[in-house]
This record gives structure tokens, C-alpha cells and sequence, in this order.
């Protein structure tokens, strides 16, 4: 049994508990796919095992339990310790972070809520939050609002589907790799400019 088929088995066995414990463990194990999880709970409620806002309720209270453990773990780094990695990591320097407190400050809330319809960022997205200090409820709402569009989406497709729920996997399976190879070249990008600007430094100290 592979991961994907696990997922699904937890799902079927346990319903809305089982939804709310993958939910948990893809923020802090990606590679448990919610794209996966939502429809098939969708499948289930539809069976009338569960209901539809049953279904909602417990992946929402995953969702939050996940993003609120990774909010803790940002919270508990801090922006102290942070500076200090980047006095030490030649890539990062202090006002580089300063100035991703000030962007953080004015474009955070939009990250947070449209962040939790990305795959893969929708879980690593509740660090900077916790690094940067954010409200914790506005991180409860914002990460609340987004989670519930994208948990809404997927077990509808489950519900109103059924069995046939696998016609969506192609386009989720195409948005998450466009995601990723866009990720893949933002970092890079990032690490290509900030080692050529300490060099430009390095030559003129």
C-alpha cells in the first residue's frame, strides 16, 4: 500500500477524523496529498456516511491544527534568531530580512489567504507568519478563509462526482507541477542574485 492508497483507506475507515488527521499531517508532510484526501472525503459523504459540512468541518479543524503548529515553530524561531542566521549564511543579510518584515507587514494577509490554495506552500506559508509576529487571529481568519475555498472545491468534487472523482486529477496534478517548477526557479533565482551582489561587495571593500 503506497502513500496515496493509505490516505484514502484512513479516509474511507475513519471519515471526518480520518480527513482531520491527514489534513494535520500534510502541513508538516507534504508528500500526503490534500488534492487526494478532500475528494475522497467528498466520495464519502455522498455514500451518507457523513455530511457535506461535516466533512468541511473536520478538514478545517485539521487544516488549522497543522497551520498552527507551524506557526508556533516560526513563533518560537523569532525574528532575533533569524537576524542571527543571517548574519552567518552569506545569501541573507540583516536588511534583506528587514526589508521582508516591512513587505511581510504590507502583503502578508494576501500571502496567508491565497497561500492555503497553493500545494505546497500552503503549509510552509504559516512559518513566516509566526516568524513575523502576525496576530494570531488573523492568522485563525485568514488561514481559516482560504483553507475553506480550497477545502470546499475539492470535496465537492468528491461529493457531486463520486467514484468518478479521478477526471480532476490531470488538472490538479498539472497545477502542482507548474507550482513547483515556478518555486524551483524563484529560489533559484534568488540564490543566483544575492551570491553576484555579495561578490559585487567583496570587490569593492
Amino acid at each position: 500500500m503506497n502513500l496515496i492508497e493509505w490516505a484514502i483507506h484512513v479516509t474511507e475507515s475513519l471519515g471526518g477524523p480520518g480527513v482531520a488527521l491527514l489534513l494535520f499531517l500534510e502541513n508538516v508532510f507534504p508528500p500526503i496529498p490534500s488534492e487526494v484526501v478532500l475528494p475522497v472525503a467528498g466520495v464519502v459523504a455522498g455514500m451518507g456516511r457523513h455530511s457535506f459540512v461535516t466533512m468541511l468541518l473536520w478538514a478545517l479543524v485539521g487544516g488549522l491544527a497543522g497551520a498552527y503548529l507551524l506557526y508556533g515553530i516560526g513563533y518560537l524561531v523569532g525574528p532575533d534568531r533569524v537576524r542571527h542566521w543571517c548574519r552567518r549564511v552569506p545569501l541573507v543579510d540583516v536588511e534583506d530580512f528587514d526589508k521582508s518584515l516591512d513587505w511581510f507587514a504590507r502583503h502578508g494577509q494576501s500571502g496567508i489567504f491565497l497561500g492555503r490554495m497553493v500545494p505546497g506552500v500552503r503549509s510552509l506559508i504559516s512559518i513566516p507568519a509566526g516568524i513575523y509576529r502576525m496576530s494570531l487571529l488573523k492568522f485563525t481568519l485568514l488561514t481559516a478563509s482560504g483553507s475553506t475555498i480550497w477545502n470546499t472545491l475539492f470535496i465537492a468534487a468528491g461529493f457531486y462526482l463520486g467514484e468518478n472523482w479521478h477526471v480532476i486529477e490531470p488538472y490538479t496534478d498539472l497545477f502542482s507541477n507548474l507550482v513547483a517548477v515556478t518555486i524551483v526557479i524563484l529560489l533559484a533565482w534568488f540564490v543566483v542574485t544575492r551570491l553576484r551582489r555579495n561578490r559585487g561587495r567583496e570587490r569593492h571593500q
